[in-house]
C-alpha cells in the first residue's frame, strides 16, 4: 500500500468533512487508506463519517486520549509505505499525494515531508518550516525578534525566513499539521511520544528522525490550506502555558543539563511574560474607551464645578468639600458609565443613540438616589445635569473624531451588512446564493461562473472578470464551490486575490454550512445563526444580566423558593455559580452546542419549556438551534417558570 492517512478528530465535524472530501479526491489513483481517530468528540463527528465515509477506518475513543496517543493507535494499525499524519482543519490539493509520495521514491534519504500550508485567507504559513529551538532560537522567538528581523540568519532561524518560500528546502522540524513520514523510519526510531499531550510531539519526532540519519525536506510544490484551530486559543494564557511545557519536555530529551536549565528558565520567563502581554492586551483593548470616557468626564467636571463655584456662588474654591471631587464625582461617573454599557453604548460598531440612552438612563438613577439623599449630601442637582450634559458631548465627541478617523473598531452606523460573490457552477452555485439569502446579512449576492471564458444568464460574471468585479460591487466575502472547483483552483485564486483583502470561505458539497475564518474555533460563518444570534454582544450582556436579576431575586426569597424546587442542596450551589458566571440559567443539552456560540454550562436546557414532555434528541438540538438564532430574554424567563422545579439541577448528561 502506497500511503496510510491518519487524522486526529475533536468535535471538529464540519472542517473533518471538508477535509476528508479532498483527501479522498487526492488519492484517487493510489493504493490509500483513510485512518480517522475521533477523541470522544460530542459533535457528531463520529455519526457523519459513518454516514457518509464508510471506507474510512474509524477507531472511536471513549476519551480525549491526546494528540500523539491517538496519532499511535493509527499509526499502530496502518499498512502504508507512507504515513501522513494530517490535521483535520486542513484542505488538500487534488495532486498532493501522488506529488509528496513521487518525492519520497525518488528520495530515499527522506525520512519526512511537509508541504506549503496556506491560512484560510491564503497567506502563507511560516511555521510551515522550522528550525530546532535551541534556547538561542527560543530566545529570539520568544523577545521577538524574529519577528522584527525575519529574514535573518541569525534572528529568523524559527522560520527559517531566510529560505525561499517556493524552493524545496531540508529543514530541521515539520509541522504536525501535514507530516509525511516514511513508515520504516517510525518503525526504526519509534512513534510519537505520548509524553507530549498537545503541541511539541512534532518537533520531537521531526529532531529523532535527523538523529537516526535521515532527512526532513520542505516541499512547496503543492499545498494545503491550514485553517489554525485548536482546542485552546494561541492568545489564551491556556495555550501559552501548555505550549512551553511541551518545549520543557522536549528540551529534558534532547539538550544537555546546561542547556535544559538555560532553556527551563526562558521558558518560564516566557510563560509569564506572553501570559502579561495576552492580560495586559486584552484589558487594554476592552477598558480603552471606558478609561476615556471617565478621564474627559471628569476633567469637565473639574471645569464646570469650578466655574459654577466662582460665577455663581462667588465663591474662591471652597464651597464644595474635598470629598466632592474624590468620591461624588467619580461615583456619578461610573453610573453613566455603567448605563451606557447596559445600553449597548461600548458596541460595535457604535450606535449614538444608544449613548444618549445610556447617559439619559444613569442621569435619571443619580438623580432619584440624590433625591434619597440626607440634605446634608445633596450638593447640586444642576451640577448633574451640567455633567450629565458635558458627559454626553463628550462621549459622543469621541466616538465621532475615531468614526472619522475611520477606526475600524470604532465606525457609527448599523452592523455591516456583507456583499458576497459565489464562485461556482450551475444548482451548486444558486444553492448556496439560496442559503446566503436565508442568513439575512447580505445586501448583495452575485454568482461568477468557474468557467474562464463564459457564464450563464443569472451570473454577473466569469472568473477572468472577478478583479473587476470585485471592485465594482465592493465585495466582503467570496464563496468557493468545492463541488464545481478543485482545490487547487482554489488556492490559485486565493493567492491571486488577496490583495483585494476580501474573506474567503469555501463551500463543500451537499452541506449546510460554510467554512471560512482562519480558525477551527470561530463558527460565525455557519449560515444557520442569523442576525440576531446569541453571540450579539447585546443579547450576551442582556444574558448575563438577565442571569444576574434572577439569581438576586433566588437567593432574596430563598426562604420561600426553596421549598419548590426538588434538589435543595443544588438550588443554592446553582444561585453563586450563576453570580460568580459559571453557569447560566437557559442554555443547550449536551452535545448540541458544538456548532453554536458558546454559552455557560446551563442549569436548565431549552427543552424545560416542554417540562412533561419527553422529546428526542433531534427536536432538542432543533430547539437548541432555534434559541441561538433568534435570542429573546423573555425566552430564558419563560424558560425558568416552566422549569422551576428543576433549578437545583446538577446533573448535565440530559433533561431530569
Amino acid at each position: 500500500m502506497d500511503l496510510s492517512v491518519i487524522i486526529v478528530n475533536y468535535n471538529v465535524k464540519f472542517f473533518l468533512e471538508q477535509c476528508l472530501k479532498s483527501v479522498l479526491k487526492s488519492g484517487k489513483g493510489l493504493d490509500m487508506e483513510v485512518i480517522v481517530i475521533d477523541n470522544n468528540s460530542v459533535d457528531g463527528s463520529v455519526e457523519m463519517i459513518r454516514e457518509k465515509f464508510p471506507s474510512v477506518k474509524l477507531i472511536a475513543n471513549a476519551e480525549n486520549s491526546g494528540f500523539s496517543k491517538a496519532n499511535n493507535q493509527g499509526i499502530n494499525i496502518s499498512r502504508g509505505k507512507y504515513v501522513l499524519l494530517l490535521n483535520p482543519d486542513t484542505v488538500v490539493e487534488d495532486e498532493t499525494f501522488p506529488k509528496v509520495v513521487r518525492f519520497m521514491d525518488e528520495h530515499p534519504d527522506a525520512g519526512g515531508l511537509g508541504v506549503k500550508m496556506l491560512d484560510g485567507n491564503g497567506r502563507f504559513l511560516p511555521e510551515s518550516k522550522r528550525s530546532l529551538p535551541t534556547p538561542a532560537v527560543a530566545f529570539y522567538k520568544i523577545f521577538g525578534l524574529s519577528a522584527l528581523f525575519p529574514k535573518s540568519k541569525i534572528f529568523g532561524k524559527y522560520h527559517l525566513g531566510y529560505l525561499d518560500k517556493d524552493k524545496t528546502h531540508q529543514v530541521e522540524i515539520l509541522s504536525g499539521a501535514f507530516m509525511l513520514l516514511r513508515k520504516k523510519v517510525l518503525d526504526e526510531i519509534g512513534y510519537l511520544d505520548e509524553d507530549f499531550f498537545m503541541y511539541g510531539e512534532d518537533i520531537d519526532l521531526s529532531w529523532r528522525i535527523i538523529k537516526a540519519g535521515y532527512k526532513n525536506y520542505y516541499f512547496p510544490e503543492t499545498r494545503i490550506i491550514h485553517y489554525k484551530g485548536e482546542s485552546t486559543k494561541k492568545s489564551s494564557i491556556n495555550y501559552v502555558v501548555v505550549f512551553y511545557k511541551a518545549m520543557v519536555i522536549f528540551a529534558r530529551k534532547h539538550f544537555s543539563n546546561k542547556n535544559i536549565k538555560l532553556f527551563s528558565f526562558l521558558i518560564n520567563f516566557a510563560v509569564w511574560f506572553r501570559a502579561g502581554l495576552a492580560i495586559l492586551g486584552r484589558f487594554t483593548k476592552k477598558a480603552f474607551m471606558p478609561v476615556l470616557d471617565f478621564i474627559l468626564i471628569y476633567a469637565g467636571f473639574f471645569f464646570i464645578k469650578n466655574y459654577w463655584e466662582q460665577h455663581v456662588f462667588y465663591s474662591e474654591g471652597d464651597y464644595y468639600p474635598v470629598e466632592y471631587l474624590l468620591y461624588v464625582v467619580p461615583s456619578y461617573i461610573f453610573i453613566w458609565l455603567i448605563s451606557t454599557y447596559f445600553n449597548g453604548g461600548y458596541d460595535k460598531p457604535v450606535k449614538l443613540f444608544r449613548v444618549v440612552r445610556g447617559v439619559g438612563v444613569g442621569t435619571v438613577i443619580i438623580l432619584v438616589i440624590y433625591a434619597l439623599l440626607p440634605i446634608s449630601l445633596r450638593f447640586s442637582r444642576a451640577l448633574i445635569l451640567l455633567g450629565a450634559l458635558w458627559a454626553l458631548i463628550s462621549m459622543l465627541a469621541t466616538r465621532t473624531i475615531a468614526h472619522l478617523a475611520k477606526h475600524k473598531n470604532l465606525s457609527i452606523g448599523d452592523e455591516k451588512s456583507n456583499r458576497i460573490l459565489i464562485v461556482g457552477e450551475g444548482n451548486e452555485a444558486q444553492r448556496i446564493a439560496s442559503l446566503a439569502r436565508q442568513s439575512g446579512n447580505c445586501s448583495f449576492i452575485g454568482l461568477i461562473s468557474s468557467n474562464d471564458k463564459s457564464f450563464s444568464k443569472g451570473y454577473v460574471g466569469n472568473i477572468d472578470q472577478i478583479d473587476e468585479i470585485i471592485e465594482i460591487y465592493k465585495i466582503d466575502d467570496i464563496i468557493f464551490c468545492a463541488s464545481t472547483m478543485s482545490s487547487q483552483k482554489i488556492m490559485d485564486l486565493m493567492l491571486t486575490l488577496k490583495k483585494h483583502q476580501v474573506n474567503f470561505k469555501i463551500a463543500p458539497p451537499d452541506s449546510h454550512f460554510v467554512i471560512g475564518s482562519n480558525s477551527i474555533d470561530t463558527f460565525s460563518d455557519l449560515f444557520t445563526i442569523n442576525i440576531n444570534g446569541i453571540n450579539k454582544p447585546s443579547n450576551k450582556r442582556n444574558k448575563r444580566l438577565f442571569d444576574l436579576m434572577i439569581a438576586e431575586l433566588l437567593f432574596i426569597s430563598l426562604p420561600v423558593t426553596i421549598f419548590f424546587v426538588k434538589n435543595k442542596w443544588g438550588f443554592i450551589k446553582n444561585i453563586f455559580a450563576v453570580i460568580f458566571n459559571k453557569k447560566t440559567w437557559v442554555g443547550y443539552h449536551p452535545g448540541h452546542s458544538k456548532t453554536l456560540p458558546k454559552l455557560k454550562k446551563p442549569v436548565l436546557f431549552t427543552s424545560d419549556i416542554f417540562a412533561r414532555k419527553n422529546l428526542n434528541g433531534e427536536t432538542c438540538a432543533n430547539l437548541d438551534t432555534l434559541y441561538a438564532r433568534d435570542y429573546k430574554i423573555e425566552n430564558d424567563l419563560s424558560i425558568v417558570g416552566k422549569g422551576f422545579k428543576s433549578l437545583g439541577r446538577q446533573r448535565v448528561t440530559g433533561v431530569n
